[in-house]
């Protein structure tokens, strides 16, 4: 049995997004139906659908930032009710058995975790995201939105939020610590907040002036632009962690080289082309070069928490459901501050 729901699809990865219809599951003792309100729009979303990772299957929703409230709850469920705001990130399953998922790391489950859209479910359907009005979801991986997050502004962080949050984490930012971060966009403007509440120093990296007086006021204490080569000659040995939120290709040298020693240059932006490292620039400063993806179901709600006790909620522009393809555009463009998110209520109105 399943449930035929409105959402906003995919026909193939050059056609414009349309609106149509998906299925989604009955709820099985372990799920929980939630009533979409809002959906981050992610680059990844973009990047999926023109097929930049690879073929896709399509006709496909995407969305991978997504919060509502709990509309219905299986037999087992103890952690939520009727009512609950909630959110759903990147994923909607996992083995659960391997050594990572064990270890509350179900992002790098070794038998492969099951994404929230464009993925082989369980049953052998294929996940389908969040630009529709309701999703399925087992228990665990559901996660509870504060109240002192604004519902509208909260979707992001189930992406952009947790995927900054986690390396700041892991590479213990904290006081004293000094953070760069490459690029002020969706997970750029992220990272710069959330490392300012954890008391780094932080400084963006951005190509131009343009975004200076932006990232000053969402808590940078420093700001480059990158476009002069002289900025990153001056800067050399400055950091101690540096995020980089982009998607292109960089010199990763060069950045590399702003390091101090044992620093890490970790990527969080996702290319499809290869960056290459010459092993004399790690060697010379005993520097790493790292990746991380997301974070695990207890690391993301740490992370609601923390943004919630801090204050912390990303820059968002509202756009309906008949202007997602215009808001995509905008996405390509870098047009955007910072984050669009899709007031779901309109995909029925």
């Amino acid at each position: 049995m399943s449930a035929v729901i409105p959402a906003i699809v995919a026909p193939s990865a050059t056609e414009p997004l349309v609106t149509g219809t998906i299925e989604r599951r009955d709820v099985g003792p372990s799920d929980v139906r939630i009533d979409i309100r809002w959906a981050g729009i992610c680059h990844s979303d973009i990047h999926t659908v023109q097929g930049d990772w690879g073929p896709q299957p399509f006709p496909l929703t995407v969305g991978h930032e997504i919060v509502g409230t709990v509309a219905e709850i299986g037999s087992d469920v103890t952690r939520f009710a009727v009512g609950d705001r909630v959110g759903v990130g990147c994923l909607v399953n996992s083995c659960g058995e391997c050594a990572n998922c064990l270890a509350g790391e179900q992002q790098y489950c070794l038998n492969g975790a099951i994404g929230t859209y464009a993925a082989e479910d369980v049953d052998g359907t294929i996940t389908q995201g969040g630009y529709s009005t309701s999703v399925v979801v087992t228990e665990r991986f559901v996660l509870r939105v504060p109240e002192a997050i604004p519902f509208e502004k909260a979707a992001p962080l189930l992406c952009a939020g947790i995927t900054t949050y986690s390396p700041l984490r892991h590479w213990n930012a904290d006081h004293g610590t000094r953070v760069a971060v490459i690029g002020l966009g969706g997970l750029g403007h992220m990272a710069v907040k959330i490392a300012h509440a954890m008391g780094a120093e932080v400084t963006v990296l951005s190509r131009s002036l343009v975004k200076k007086d932006d990232a000053l006021e969402l808590g940078a204490d420093h700001y480059f632009a990158t476009e002069d080569p002289q900025t990153l000659r001056d800067l050399r040995g400055s950091f101690d962690l540096i995020i980089n939120s982009v998607s292109a290709s960089i010199d990763v040298d060069a950045y590399l080289k702003l390091l101090a020693l044992d620093g890490t240059l970790v990527n969080v932006g996702a290319p499809s082309e290869p960056m290459p490292v010459r092993a004399g620039t790690l060697i010379g400063g005993r520097r790493s070069f790292a990746g991380s993806n997301i974070g695990g179901i207890a690391e993301t709600q740490e992370m609601l928490d923390f943004c919630a006790e801090h204050g912390i909620a990303p820059e968002v522009e509202i756009t309906t459901a008949d202007q997602v393809n215009e808001a995509w555009a905008r996405v390509l463009a870098s047009d955007v501050r910072y984050r669009f998110v899709i007031d779901i209520d309109t995909l029925t109105a």
